[in-house]
This record gives structure tokens, sequence and C-alpha cells, in this order.
């Protein structure tokens, strides 16, 4: 974030990333009520770890009656985050998709730094999920050592 908003006032244009998180938070939402509007032309596939934004989206399609299990929408989150709304939603009936990022030990790294840095922002949810992504680090860190 801090290389692109540099990248852009070098360059003179604004800076594309969001001012704080709230931002960003407010225009995921509105993405989700244009994604569930024209839901006749567009497949959502909902990558979120914030709690709001998943229920918005589960509010969302019971107002359009939208069926949880409807194939045109999935909730995502990264394997070992915020496994209780993956969770909690497949039990009730919606469609999750955990994805799991793989490669290169060091190109996969500075994805799950950067992960783990962008979600300790969210109040209350990380706790365990950190400690698990931060134990698995260390164990990918130790393993480049052999």
């Amino acid at each position: 974030m801090e290389k692109e908003r540099e990248r852009a006032k070098t360059n003179g244009y604004p800076s594309p990333i969001h001012a704080d998180k709230a931002a960003s938070d407010k225009d995921y939402d509105a993405a989700l009520r244009y994604c569930v509007q024209y839901i006749d032309r567009i497949a959502i596939c909902a990558g979120t770890h914030n709690e709001n934004s998943s229920l918005l989206l589960t509010r969302l399609m019971a107002e359009n009656n939208i069926s949880p299990n409807d194939e045109r929408i999935y909730f995502s989150q990264l394997l070992g985050m915020s496994d209780h709304i993956s969770f909690n939603l497949a039990k009730a009936g919606y469609r999750i998709a955990k994805y799991v990022p793989y490669g290169p030990v060091a190109a996969v790294l500075p994805y799950l730094t950067r992960r783990a840095q962008e979600n300790t922002s969210i109040a209350g949810q990380m706790g365990r999920e950190l400690s698990l992504l931060t134990a698995e680090l260390q164990r990918r860190k130790n393993d480049l050592k052999i």
C-alpha cells in the first residue's frame, strides 16, 4: 500500500488505495449490493474475512429471494483464517470455498504475511487464526533452513 501511494504521489495521480479500512469496507459492501442487484448477469465469490460483509450478503440474498445454495454465489476465506465464518455459513447451507495459497515458499510467505497484517485490524476475529498462521509461517521458515 505504501509503495502504491508513493507511486501515485510521484506520478501525480490520486492514490488507488483506500484511505482506511472503513472506506474499503464501505466500497466492498457497495460492490456486494451491486452484484446482487445484477445477479442475473454476475456471479459472486465473496472473498472476505469480514463478518459484517458476510452477514450483509446473506441478508441481501434473503431480501432478493436468492437461495443460500444458489450456485452463482460463494463465500470464500483463506484456509485457517475466519474458519468460524466458513463453518457457520456452510452449516446454514451457503456455498463455501476455502482457498489455499500454494507455490514456492519464497513467493507464498510474503502473501501470507500481508494477509496476517491486514487481518489484525479486524477486532475480535483474529486471535486463534493469527496464532495458527504465525505457527505455519514459522514452520515454513524452518523448512527453508533445511
